[in-house]
């Protein structure tokens, strides 16, 4: 039985001059992807944009959408964000005003009966299924590899110093470790959603779910995650793409 998937998205400039975040949907659902790129001004918004132009033209170039081997397409997966990044790092060596630039990009690949999950920087992927929420994608941030070191807690680290600094991204030379990609079997029923951290920075996981189980429209759950982040004290850029699974 053929599902059917249905989405949404909004991305909003929020206390900022520009939005560095970018989203990518592909028009026959194949795959969805955010960017949330920093540098500064150009440079951010250059790399979100470079991140959601390549990687999509690089999986049409590799995946074999009929055909669902999790290798080919973790693979390709992993291939299409090393090229990002190396084209990114390239472009902020050759050009005096994209310096330092980079950005996170997270991303939902959908091949037959699979999903195909990845993420490098701090933007997420969320899961619900039933009741139940998954943060899908890790944080590449010095607070979370504190957290597993053992040398803070969960709790230490929605305030820590370092909470916003990441250890890897697009245009950093770990940025040429590729990706995880988890592969999840495609449910019906399932919630996703892909976002910058502009929207965990101002919802709880409590609220995510909620908003997400509340609404049948997923363009209305993406609008009210954005409203509700900014309403809950959101300093950055917010973007919310919404998947459902019917």
């Amino acid at each position: 039985m053929a599902r059917k998937f249905r989405w949404g998205a909004t991305s909003i400039t929020n206390n900022r001059e520009n939005n560095e975040d970018r989203y990518l949907i592909d028009p026959e659902g194949r795959y969805f992807l955010v960017a949330d790129g920093m540098g500064g001004q150009a440079a951010g918004e250059k790399a979100s944009e470079m991140a959601v132009d390549i990687v999509p033209r690089k999986l049409d170039q590799a995946v074999d959408f009929s055909d669902d081997d999790p290798k080919k397409v973790q693979s390709a997966i992993d291939e299409a964000i090393r090229s990002a990044n190396d084209e990114i790092m390239a472009i902020s060596v050759l050009d005096v005003n994209f310096h330092n630039m980079g950005t996170t990009l997270v991303l939902i690949v959908a091949v037959e009966n699979s999903l195909y999950v990845a993420g490098i920087g701090d933007s997420r992927v969320y899961q619900l299924d039933g009741d139940k929420l998954t943060q899908l994608t890790k944080d590449h941030t010095l607070t979370q590899a504190l957290i597993e070191a053992g040398t803070i807690n969960e709790e230490e680290a929605k305030t820590h110093r370092f909470k916003n600094v990441l250890h890897r991204y697009l245009g950093s030379k770990e940025g040429n470790n590729g990706a995880e990609v988890t592969v999840l079997p495609l449910t019906s029923g399932n919630r996703y959603m892909l976002c910058s951290d502009g929207v965990n920075e101002g919802v709880s996981d409590e609220q995510i779910a909620e908003i997400l189980s509340r609404f049948d429209a997923p363009q209305d759950a993406a609008d009210e995650l954005v409203k509700s982040s900014q309403a809950g004290g959101a300093n950055d850029n917010i973007t919310s793409l919404v998947l459902y699974i019917d």
